[in-house]
């Protein structure tokens, strides 16, 4: 009985780990999405988004942005991120990465 609930506990703390990174990855689009409402600069744009979700890892965030016309026109900011397992003994409940997307808009505040 015990490792059924070994595993059950492990399992749900590598569901808080997912659930914290989709909320990290939300908050990263919408700093990305704010910040390409107000420039231009691609650098500048991945740099909030990341700095809005310190602990994603860099390297496994896909950024796009995505304008449409001039001031007062939608820019859309789309981020993709592949969550690790990080959790030990439970990866073959996962796999080895989860993936995750969302798509954040704002309006253009120059041009």
């Amino acid at each position: 009985m015990l490792p059924l609930v070994l595993v059950v506990a492990l399992a749900l703390v590598q569901t808080g780990l997912l659930v914290r990174d989709r909320l990290l990855v939300e908050a990263a689009a919408r700093a990305g999405a704010r910040a390409a409402a107000v420039q231009e600069d691609p650098g500048a744009i991945r740099s909030a988004a990341l700095a809005a979700a310190p602990s994603l890892d860099e390297g496994a965030v896909d950024l796009g942005v995505t304008r449409d016309g001039a001031r007062g026109d939608p820019v859309t900011v789309s981020l993709r991120y592949l969550a690790s397992i990080r959790v030990p003994f439970i990866d073959w409940l996962f796999g080895d990465s989860v993936g995750m997307t969302t798509t954040t808009a704002a309006r253009q505040e120059f041009g």
